[in-house]
């Protein structure tokens, strides 16, 4: 009979989300597991078929709410689904009620901030006080920097500190379909994407972000980079690659790369290729120079 009403409550849950909601009116969210109930939280506690036991307590710093017959009960560090069983417990073992019917809801979260560090626009924290998209978090830090990863990671409020890593495609679809509720207590990081450049005498020379694999070949990248010029010298092409040591210079021979007769190299990040204008100006600029302006180059986020 319990787990019939339960399905039951399940049932009337999701009829409930699909009609529409008046203007201003507020909707409790039911977290998931991994969000637990903390001091100061505001809860909702309703017993089936008994209204004067419904009501809303605010969570002690003990992690105790006051209910109604039964005092003081301990639900802090509990998700909301355990939190039931506790209290339909308590209601029993003190006599009573015979088969409580118990559903605990976060109406109000006292950790009202979420933080976002890394690669958005203005890192730090974020006041919420219902759970947000990440896409909307995002948009309050006002997004992503040119050079952001789109591997974020998500680590829980609760005391499991459980991570949730979500990939985030340059798509605008496919951002949607892979968007993640944020809780507030959430912590939210940005990491730095891989960057390789392009430089000399190609299309659009700049830095080109390695967002959605991580992986770039040479002549991925040259594509990028809208291909090389008609007077560049593909044949004294240069890869400049970071070491222990600072940056070791490789030849490419870009043209017979495209023709098959090399295989394709794959980049790392912060590595430089530099397509020379020609023979003359190749031999004049220095693996310095090339360095020096890959540090000021444009910075790419390709689609």
């Amino acid at each position: 009979m319990r787990r019939c009403l339960r399905g039951l409550g399940v049932f009337i849950a999701l009829v409930a989300m699909s009609l529409p909601v008046a203007q201003g009116a507020k909707i409790a969210v039911s977290p998931p597991e991994s969000l637990v109930i903390g001091p100061g939280d505001l809860l909702q506690v309703s017993v089936l078929r008994e209204p004067e036991l419904t009501q809303q307590v605010r969570v002690l710093d003990s992690g105790e709410v006051v209910l109604p017959l039964i005092g003081r009960i301990k639900v802090g560090g509990d998700s909301t689904p355990r939190a039931d069983g506790v209290i339909e417990r308590a209601y029993v073992s003190e006599q009573y009620l015979k088969n409580p019917q118990v559903t605990v809801t976060i109406l109000q979260f006292a950790t009202q901030t979420i933080a976002i560090l890394g690669q958005v626009q203005h890192p730090g924290t974020i006041t919420i006080t219902t759970p947000r998209s990440l896409l909307d978090v995002l948009a309050m830090a006002g997004g992503l920097t040119p050079d952001a990863d789109r591997h974020i990671t998500i680590e829980r409020g609760g005391v499991w500190g459980e991570q949730i890593q979500v990939f985030l495609p340059n798509n605008a679809q496919a951002d949607l379909r892979a968007d993640v509720s944020v809780y507030p207590g959430d912590r939210i990081l940005v990491p730095k994407a891989g960057i390789v450049y392009v430089l000399g005498d190609v299309g659009r020379p700049g830095g080109y972000v390695m967002q959605d694999n991580s992986h770039l070949t040479v002549l991925q990248a040259v594509a990028l980079a809208a291909g090389a010029n008609k007077t560049a010298a593909q044949k004294r092409a240069r890869l400049l690659r970071k070491g222990k040591a600072g940056y070791a210079e490789e030849p490419i021979h870009l043209r017979a790369m495209e023709r098959g007769k090399i295989p394709d190299l794959e980049l790392k990040a912060d590595d430089i290729l530099y397509v020379p204008f020609s023979a003359r100006r190749n031999l004049m600029l220095s693996g310095a120079g090339i360095i020096a302006s890959a540090s000021a180059a444009l910075i790419y986020a390709h689609p």
